[in-house]
Parts: C-alpha cells; sequence; structure tokens
C-alpha cells in the first residue's frame, strides 16, 4: 500500500489469508478506505510496533468489504466511480482502544462511511459473502495473534489517557487478493474520477 493507504503496491511478501491463489478471473476484490497520509501513518506505526514481525504483512487498513466477486470488476468500478465522484472528505474518529482478547484494535466512528457502505451493500445484495452481509463495524487492528495477557497489556496502556482524535477517509482503495500480496485494482478519489483502475 502507499503512505496513505491508498493503493500502492503492497511490500513484497504481504500476504493477508493463507488461502490458495485463485484463477486471474476469480480473485475476490477487497475494498478498504482511504485514509489522509499523517493518519495512516500514525496507526501503521503503531501495527508495526505491536503487531508479531512474522505475521504482519499487510499495513494497516479499513476494511469495507472482505469479498467481492473478481469476475465482475467491471461493474463494481463503475459502481464506486459514480459513488466516489459525488462525495466529500469524510471525517472518521478514532475513538477509543478495543481489546480483541488475542489483539487490540482502534474503533472508528464515521457515520458518513458507514452510510456509503450501506449504499454499496444494498446494490450488491446479490453478490455478497455472509460475512459482508454482517453489521459494518470500522475498526484498525494493530495487535493480533499474541497472548491474551500480552493484548491485554497493551490495551490498558493506550486507553490510560487516551483522547479521540480525528482523521479522514479522502476515498476508497480496491484490491485483488490472490493467495499473497494484495494487487492494486483500483483507488478512487471522494469528488473525482477514479485515481487509476488498474
Amino acid at each position: 500500500m502507499g503512505t496513505d493507504g491508498s493503493g500502492g503496491t503492497a511490500p513484497a511478501g504481504a500476504r493477508h489469508g493463507t488461502a490458495d491463489p485463485a484463477p486471474d478471473g476469480d480473485a475476490p476484490l477487497i475494498l478498504t478506505a482511504r485514509l489522509d497520509p499523517a493518519s495512516f501513518a500514525r496507526l501503521d506505526a503503531l501495527r508495526r510496533t505491536h503487531f508479531p514481525t512474522r505475521l504482519n504483512r499487510v499495513p494497516a487498513h479499513v476494511t469495507l468489504f472482505h469479498h467481492l466477486p473478481g469476475r465482475q470488476r467491471p461493474a463494481v468500478v463503475a459502481t464506486l466511480e459514480r459513488a466516489c465522484r459525488a462525495l466529500a472528505p469524510m471525517p472518521l474518529a478514532v475513538s477509543r482502544p478495543v481489546f480483541l482478547g488475542h489483539g487490540v484494535a482502534f474503533a472508528l466512528e464515521t457515520p458518513a462511511l458507514a452510510a456509503l457502505r450501506r449504499r454499496l451493500a444494498a446494490a450488491w445484495a446479490d453478490r455478497l459473502t455472509p460475512q459482508d452481509r454482517q453489521g459494518f463495524r470500522p475498526h484498525v487492528t494493530i495487535q493480533n495473534k499474541v497472548p491474551p495477557e500480552t493484548a491485554r497489556a497493551l490495551h490498558m496502556a493506550l486507553a490510560a489517557g487516551f483522547l479521540p482524535w480525528e482523521a479522514r477517509v479522502e476515498g476508497l482503495c480496491l484490491w485483488h487478493y490472490r493467495g499473497g500480496p494484495w494487487e492494486p485494482a483500483g483507488r478512487f478519489r471522494f469528488g473525482a474520477a477514479v485515481d487509476d483502475a488498474a
């Protein structure tokens, strides 16, 4: 990902899951929020600090949809182009650290992004997996797959004196997932045409 999480090439070897590579047309698509560069850098620095190094192969991200059908990419891109062109950048509040049992995330509050996701979910209702039909709980995971006591210690440290802070969603990023690195499939800036529909 780029330094703003906006869809630059993912680091070599970056992986998200362990699925076998799919044939090109069958590769699912992942949709994430494109954060302002300063906020992405702050969140990704925390993830790089606290996520187990050998497992941290994907930068910090806010996932909207985990598995959109790769064969329908042209229709997905067209929908995203129309939706993003009509929008302005959206406020996003990093509201609190959340204990996950084996990790820690930051909960996010962003009514405008949640409303956009509802509209996209309605447009793609017949294409969504059960996971993507569930409610949207925006978050950024900064630690996972650690012993509960390690996660609880980090949660307590982050929660002590925590003050919510403001970020901004500047667009959306679409990715191919073929069982290895996330590969850019499109960047969509709010208020503009598609940046790049690779």
